[in-house]
């Protein structure tokens, strides 16, 4: 009797059809005639299993040793949390940033060169590190993108926040995996709760904050080299330009990168990590 389920049971013992014992499966699916001229020998079959274990499944056999263990399998990866403050060296020597485990968030208005100077600074560190740009994860939403030239609306800052969760969970996940991380954002400093404290919940207290500010003229210029939706009008420029302003006076290190070329920008971003694993900025 053939089961709903499962593999046949073996047929009863009847003269004529030989002993059960030794009996498979594949016992029951007689092999075409004339098979034999064109597949070689036929495979000596299993021995009978052991009593109590089941016989294993039918299948064909192995044309090689199976791979060593060690050569296939899961990679166990620490699980990411927040980032903790990096703790400066008790040597009486700065720290130096190149060859620490970091978490930098640089801010700037749009053609400030947050997105060339954080690529730079990450490609030349002794250490690994991500660069993780903020527009370039918005800009993975294709269809319903919410166009920065279109305004800011209930669309756009949904789809900020998203973006920013998604940076914060990369970096932790980077972090936790001995893999320093530069994300970059132009952060207004009238809005904390959208801006740097959505930044900081996301990441971690260790995240270190570090302001890129050229000139407006600067800016015009670089933003008007732009395409796409990334380019955008002088009013909408100047507009960011001068929120930004306000980060004077807030705490956080600024850097006027106005007559600065991008290595030389990114060695001054050194320098100011230094200063901010040292003492880090209350903020």
């Amino acid at each position: 009797m053939q089961h709903a389920v499962g593999s046949p049971l073996p047929p009863p013992h009847q003269p004529g059809h030989g002993p059960a014992t030794g009996w498979s499966p594949a016992a029951q699916h007689p092999v075409p005639p004339n098979a034999g001229a064109h597949q070689g020998p036929v495979p000596a079959p299993p021995p009978p299993p052991a009593p109590g274990y089941p016989a294993p499944p039918p299948g064909p056999a192995p044309a090689c040793a199976p791979p060593a263990p060690e050569t296939t399998g899961h990679v166990p990866l620490p699980p990411g949390g927040p980032v903790a403050m990096p703790t400066a060296p008790h040597a009486a020597s700065a720290p130096d940033p190149a060859g620490t485990t970091l978490a930098v968030l640089l801010i700037g208005p749009a053609g400030a060169g947050k997105t060339s100077v954080a690529k730079y600074w990450a490609d030349h560190r002794r250490v690994p590190t991500a660069h993780i740009s903020l527009d370039d994860v918005r800009e993975w939403v294709r269809s319903g993108f919410a166009d920065p030239q279109s305004g800011w609306n209930d669309n756009s800052e949904a789809q900020y926040r998203l973006a920013r969760r998604t940076c914060g969970f990369a970096a932790r996940n980077f972090l936790a995996n001995g893999i320093s991380c530069i994300l970059d954002d132009a952060v207004f400093p009238d809005r904390p709760v959208v801006g740097l404290g959505g930044w900081k919940r996301h990441v971690g207290p260790g995240l270190l904050p570090v302001v890129l500010l050229p000139g407006l003229e600067i800016v015009l210029e670089r933003n008007a080299e732009r395409s796409g939706n990334r380019r955008l009008t002088d009013d909408e420029v100047a507009r960011i330009h001068g929120r930004m302003a306000g980060w004077y006076g807030s705490g956080l290190p600024i850097i006027d990168n106005s007559q600065l070329d991008i290595p030389q920008t990114a060695q001054v971003l050194n320098d100011v990590l230094s200063r901010s694993i040292a003492s880090p900025p209350q903020w």
